[in-house]
């Protein structure tokens, strides 16, 4: 059999078709998300506040309005790995910090003996901007493992990209309103 030219071309324009048919039967594995559920902040607040955050820990992302309501913001996170460790609610934040310092917690110590406190820099998993809420060692903060967003792969706290919580960072005053569902 020759390849013509109109074969060659018609195989190569169908091999991805080949492709995808042969992994649809292939139960997919989805470690990271892409798709964010729209957010009213209506749903969750009498008013904006000084500002206001929804951060949604089923689709991995964190909204953010401006007290106004003239910027709306929305950004791709990190969740806890499990529900146990999900804290849910309303809080606020209270303290923010610029090259925080992370200090493990008593249960990651209990876990992990040999983990130290890191000091600002980039091994620190609290990445380049803190922001404090009102729970106790809960913290909306950046990453420098950008490998983490998007998944179920913290210990409790909301994680961004380090250039996004900078961006968040400057846009939330204190006594910024959160709920996190």
């Amino acid at each position: 059999m020759t390849l013509s030219r109109r074969r060659l071309i018609g195989a190569a324009l169908g091999a991805p078709f080949l492709a995808s048919a042969a992994f649809a039967n292939t139960p997919a594995v989805r470690n990271n998300i892409s798709s964010f559920t729209m957010q009213d902040w209506r749903d969750h607040f009498p008013n904006l506040g000084k500002a206001t955050i929804v951060a949604d820990t089923t689709s991995r992302a964190l909204h953010f309005w401006s007290g106004d309501g003239t910027d709306y913001r929305i950004f791709p996170t990190s969740v806890p790995i499990s529900d146990e460790l999900t804290k849910r609610g309303y809080t606020e934040i209270v303290r923010k910090k610029i090259g925080p310092s992370w200090t493990p917690t008593p249960s990651q110590m209990e876990r992990y003996p040999d983990w130290k406190p890191i000091g600002p820099g980039p091994e620190n998993p609290l990445g380049t901007h803190a922001m404090y809420l009102s729970w106790p060692a809960y913290i909306i903060h950046g990453t420098h493992d950008t490998r983490k967003i998007g998944r179920r792969s913290s210990d409790g706290c909301i994680g961004l990209f380090n250039e996004n919580i900078a961006t968040l960072f400057d846009l939330c005053p204190v006594g910024t309103q959160v709920r996190i569902i």
